[in-house]
């Protein structure tokens, strides 16, 4: 049996600063992460402490390529798992790109 990924959008790697601004209890708190996966609906965030699941936030990645805008989305946390003593990966729900 062949494995099928169901996704619609291709995932791509791209390993970017990214900072997060939280828009719920702890509105305006900023934290810095790196995007390890981004697509059209969604990526992959990796931050140093845990953020609850349904958590609105603000996310910018900025570009490593000065032809290439910044991203600018509104998110929500759709996942949040942690990948090492301290390290956390975060699936984020893409809602609106800014």
């Amino acid at each position: 049996m062949l494995y099928e990924d169901k996704r619609n959008f291709f995932r791509m790697l791209v390993n970017a600063e990214a900072q997060l601004v939280i828009l719920d209890s702890e509105a305006g708190r900023k934290i810095d992460g790196v995007c390890r996966d981004l697509s059209a609906t969604g990526m992959a965030i990796e931050i140093d402490e845990p953020l609850e699941v349904s958590t609105q936030v603000k996310v910018r990645i900025d570009a490593t390529n000065n032809s290439v805008p910044a991203l600018d989305a509104l998110a929500t946390v759709v996942r949040c798992s942690e990948v090492e003593d301290q390290e956390y990966l975060l699936g984020l729900e893409v809602l609106e790109i800014n």
